[in-house]
């Protein structure tokens, strides 16, 4: 089945900008529903954006609408989240998943690192 890893992650200043992004491995990424998640120290994993297997419909979670953008780019198995206006309680450790089965998000990559500086 397919495999997630996460890039992109750093340390930024508020107001900034980074692009994650998540490389998927298999043959069927085009099929899956992709989704964005995020979890603070001490928080529980929050919903960040989702994707359905097309691109064409999107969800984002009330904290980043406006300022994060999902899409992903079914010839390179890859899905990105940028990530505008960064703000401090946007640190966070993100997660890819990906949804095989219907209603869940099945297959989890490693998570990348984001810090955003005050």
């Amino acid at each position: 089945q397919v495999q997630l890893v996460e890039s992109g992650g750093g340390l930024v200043q508020a107001g900034g900008s980074l692009r994650l992004s998540c490389a998927a491995s298999g043959r069927t990424f085009s099929t899956y529903t992709m989704g964005w998640f995020r979890q603070a120290p001490g928080k529980e994993r929050e919903f960040v954006s989702a994707v359905s297997s097309s691109g064409i419909s999107t969800r984002y979670g009330d904290s980043v609408k406006d300022r994060f953008t999902i899409s992903r780019d079914n010839a390179k198995n890859t899905m990105y989240l940028q990530m505008n206006s960064l703000k401090p309680e946007d640190t966070a450790v993100y997660y890819c998943a990906a949804g095989i089965t219907l209603y869940r998000f099945d297959v989890w990559g490693q998570g990348t690192q984001v810090t955003v500086s005050s």
